[in-house]
């Protein structure tokens, strides 16, 4: 998805220092700096990116096509499309992703989970360079 279009702008900033309580929708770009304690979830109709900075800690189930963590997540992550884990972030409940990218550093506590699709999509054929001796 995101390879080919893209990726939709940030219009939207919750700040260092503020604290949203309650369930947050959003369209296109949500980047959170601060604290929310409720659910944030992309409407779905069109593309979204959710980011969670460093700073940030989210209490609550998050949900978008493209998620980017490297902050903290109390609660289920549901990424549509790709699911990239920052060095500092810190993950306590179960992860969905179609895509996933991890840097060394990032934490979940909870299970791993590819989305319907993902796995029954093809992949290359790959083949071990000792076989080639």
């Amino acid at each position: 998805m995101f390879g080919k279009k893209a990726q939709p702008p940030i219009k939207s900033l919750i700040a260092h220092g503020s604290r949203v309580e309650g369930n947050l929708k959003f369209t296109e770009g949500l980047r959170v700096d601060g604290e929310v304690i409720g659910d944030v979830h992309a409407l779905s109709e069109d593309a979204s990116m959710l980011v969670i900075s460093e700073a940030a800690v989210v209490q609550g189930e998050i949900q978008a096509d493209h998620v980017i963590v490297n902050g903290v997540v109390r609660g289920a992550v549901f990424a549509r499309e790709l699911l990239e884990l920052q060095p500092k972030a810190r993950i306590e409940g179960d992860v969905s992703y179609r895509a996933l990218e991890m840097h060394q550093g990032a934490v979940i506590s909870g299970q791993l989970k590819p989305l319907e699709g993902a796995e029954g999509e093809e992949k290359p054929l790959l083949k071990l360079a000792a076989n080639n001796l």
